[in-house]
């Protein structure tokens, strides 16, 4: 069955079901398993001894019934988990192993809320009234992995939907990088399940009390409520500590990664388009649209050289590049302050909702204010852990696990982000002050004054000394095809300045004739190998105008000659033209990615 023709920001707008949610709900999925563990682990209720601590509460046995049941669950989760690690994999079909990881999500959260309400009655039959019972931490684990089953399951449930609606291929395209990151939370885990036993063995501690200290001693933070007082638990904690530090840094650096690379990148997308269309609708309203007309030898000027033309025409493509280089460096920016918005609401969403749960849990055990509760918060996911503050409730330990799984990831992409954005402030503007008092440069006291206020009025005033980009409307009023040729705005590398060029490379004219037969394969051959190099390149690799018109004529297009040139139309769609192309329009090669694809 043929599909429908997918629109230019196609990428875009479907990335997150086709390729984040199956991410998600592979990083979730083995943790809302792991809580089902912990939920199985002891009984759900404890009896409160009166004047004594809440460690000491008596627990409650649970009914066989409500055992059988949560084994089931647990073992209905983790084949789930399983069928979708293996369809991760290329082991299982995408029709197969979706349908049953959802249903059996959707299952198991569904038996868990039942089981929560079936357990939350009166206790007659045991003697026991409802004051006298409180709910243990096994209980709320198993709340939690409610919770994350019926989001996961939701997640892989949009994901089916748009492969079978052919948004996209019935299949998770996953890279290596992106289906490890499920195995690599399942290993994780398990290292913190099996450690936390060990250590409750030799320490005598509450199972769940040992996952507690488990996490606060791998997350860093170290509040000291528990510690090892063995001599085995303390020889044993060295190593098992320093390998916990690595392969939790080892999967907070692949969720970094996996949300830094590919988030920037698929939802960039949509942001570089609007801001395109902003830029050359503004252009358009201003008058300002002969740089997107070309010019028709035939029609606009009859009485002209070809040659005159065919320089005419090469100055506007020109133009038109060095628009889209400068809205590509406006749109970097925007997107990366995007980047850091977005993080910083995910970060105080978690630092302010986190706060208000540990406060109602806490408040009936130790009194805690919603400040005290904001206070440990921010010592908590900063790993300053000074320990005056910590949870001691059944609630707040369980919330506390469930809680720094979402938090570390979220606190390590907002100091990413703010790595590009306000410490990039911070360092340009230490280089201006700099320059203006003991490290003086080239522009002169006055200058860097100006430049310096450009900066502060984000380029409002001193627009001529502004650093980066100028503004575009204003750079562009010309009049006739008298077109600016200012270079480009974003770096841009030779090809050869790090490549001996080969012998044949002299023959780059674009208005003279290529060399044929052997001599052209091989000067093919020569630009390929170019090209490949730059493709593996950790960065982007961008080429100059001169360099696109090379590599055009190498492939057959001349950007001398009108015939493939087209006005830039926003409302068509990339498969709409394919013979015709505008450098600021849809089928734009500057779009890609990574240039140097295209032409290889």
């Amino acid at each position: 069955m043929s599909q429908e023709p997918r629109p230019f920001n196609w990428s875009s707008r479907w990335w997150f079901p086709s390729k984040a949610f199956p991410m998600i709900a592979g990083a979730l999925g083995p943790v809302a398993s792991a809580f089902s563990i912990c939920s199985l682990s002891v009984p759900w209720r404890q009896s409160r001894v009166p004047a004594e601590d809440i460690q000491n509460s008596v627990p409650v046995p649970d009914p066989s019934w409500l055992l059988i049941i949560e084994a089931i669950q647990l073992l209905v989760g983790i084949i789930a988990n399983l069928l979708l690690l293996l369809n991760m994999a290329r082991q299982v079909r995408f029709g197969i192993a979706l349908p049953i990881t959802i249903v059996g999500w959707y299952a198991s959260s569904i038996c868990r809320i039942i089981l929560s309400a079936t357990v939350a009655r009166p206790f007659k039959d045991k003697g026991l009234s409802n004051e006298d019972i409180i709910w243990s931490q096994s209980f709320y684990y198993g709340m939690f992995a409610a919770i994350l089953y019926f989001a996961d399951a939701s997640l892989l449930t949009i994901t089916f939907w748009g492969a079978c609606t052919h948004r996209y291929r019935k299949d998770l395209v996953l890279t290596t990088s992106q289906r490890t990151l499920m195995l690599q939370s399942i290993l994780l885990l398990i290292y913190i399940l099996l450690g936390a036993y060990v250590f409750s063995e030799i320490e005598s501690w509450n199972y769940l009390d040992a996952v507690y200290w488990t996490v606060v001693t791998l997350f860093t933070v170290g509040f000291g409520d528990y510690y090892p007082t063995t001599d085995l638990g303390r020889g044993l904690l060295i190593p098992f500590a320093l390998a916990g530090i690595i392969s939790l840094g080892l999967v907070i650096s692949s969720v970094r990664g996996l949300v830094l690379e590919y988030g920037r990148r698929y939802v960039g997308e949509k942001i570089d388009t609007r801001e395109r269309d902003r830029i050359v609708r503004k252009m358009l309203q201003n008058g300002e649209s002969k740089i997107f007309d070309p010019i028709y030898q035939d029609l606009q000027m009859p009485h002209s050289s070809l040659a005159e033309l065919q320089r005419r025409e090469i100055e506007r493509r020109k133009a038109e590049f060095e628009l889209m280089r400068r809205i590509q460096a406006k749109s970097s920016t925007r997107r990366r302050w995007v980047a850091m918005a977005i993080s910083t609401f995910l970060w105080l969403l978690l630092w302010l909702v986190g706060a208000f749960v540990f406060q109602k849990a806490e408040q009936a055990y130790q009194g805690w204010t919603y400040f005290d509760a904001v206070y440990f918060c921010f010592v908590a996911w900063t790993t300053i852990g000074y320990g005056d503050l910590t949870p001691v409730s059944n609630a707040g330990r369980s919330f506390y696990v469930f809680w720094s799984l979402l938090a570390l990831p979220t606190m390590t992409i907002l100091i990413s982000n703010a790595s590009d954005t306000i410490i990039r402030i911070v360092r340009n503007g230490t280089i201006l002050i700099g320059s203006i008092t003991i490290l003086p440069n080239g522009r002169g006291f006055i200058g860097n004054v100006k430049t310096l206020g450009n900066k502060i009025t984000f380029g409002n005033i001193f627009r001529d000394h502004s650093i980066g980009p100028h503004d575009i409307e204003a750079s562009l009023k010309t009049s006739g095809q008298q077109l600016p040729n200012d270079p480009p705005s974003v770096e841009v590398t030779n090809s050869r300045s790090t490549e001996s060029p080969p012998p044949l490379t002299s023959c780059q004219n674009t208005l003279g004739n290529l060399p044929k037969g052997a001599d052209f394969q091989f000067l093919l051959m020569s630009e390929i190998r170019v090209i490949t190099t730059h493709l593996k390149e950790s960065k982007s690799h961008h080429y100059t105008f001169d360099q696109w018109v090379w590599y055009l004529k190498l492939i057959g297009e001349d950007e001398n000659n009108s015939e493939k040139h087209c006005r830039v139309d926003l409302q068509k769609d990339r498969q709409d033209v394919l013979d015709r192309w505008s450098w600021v329009g849809n089928n734009s090669p500057l779009w890609k990615r990574t240039e140097g694809t295209g032409l290889v």
